[in-house]
């Protein structure tokens, strides 16, 4: 499981339109889901994304995690973060999960994430979905759960 984490201070996610996710202050998580993603990726990743130290404390230091400022998450489902573009133009797709199997693990990342984070959104799965985030710092990190990177 995979996830591109930015630091926002504001984000929403539309389809046709139609606003289906919005926050404040918080990150914003694009997530992509692999076959090999099991249970404890999710519980891994949504732990993590949820503790860390990415706020700035009173000092300016990034400090404080999403919890310790009462900060929203907006998760989207991101296939194309299991595009390899290694050879030629074209990415190529083979390591992200199927579309029912992405979406199972997309929903239990969420429901996670949940138990960490008060005020989480997301958008619509396999929908064609316009992101706007307002991007603090920035700050933007990415993250593995098999920590290839």
């Amino acid at each position: 499981m995979r996830a591109v984490v930015q630091r926002v201070s504001r984000a929403k996610v539309a389809v046709e339109g139609e606003i289906v996710g919005e926050i404040g202050r918080g990150m914003l998580v694009l997530l992509g889901v692999e076959e090999k993603d099991s249970l404890e990726d999710v519980n891994y990743l949504a732990e993590k994304i949820s503790n860390l130290r990415i706020f700035d404390d009173e000092e300016g230091k990034m400090n404080l995690s999403l919890m310790d400022v009462d900060g929203d998450m907006l998760v989207v489902s991101q296939f194309t973060l299991y595009g390899d573009c290694r050879k030629g133009r074209r990415p190529n797709y083979m390591m992200a999960a199927k579309p029912d199997y992405a979406n199972e693990m997309y929903l239990k990342f969420v429901n996670e994430c949940k138990k960490y984070v008060g005020k989480v959104e997301t958008g619509k799965f396999q929908a064609k979905m316009d992101v706007e985030l307002v991007n603090d710092g920035p700050v933007t990190l990415l993250l593995d759960s098999k920590k290839n990177f």
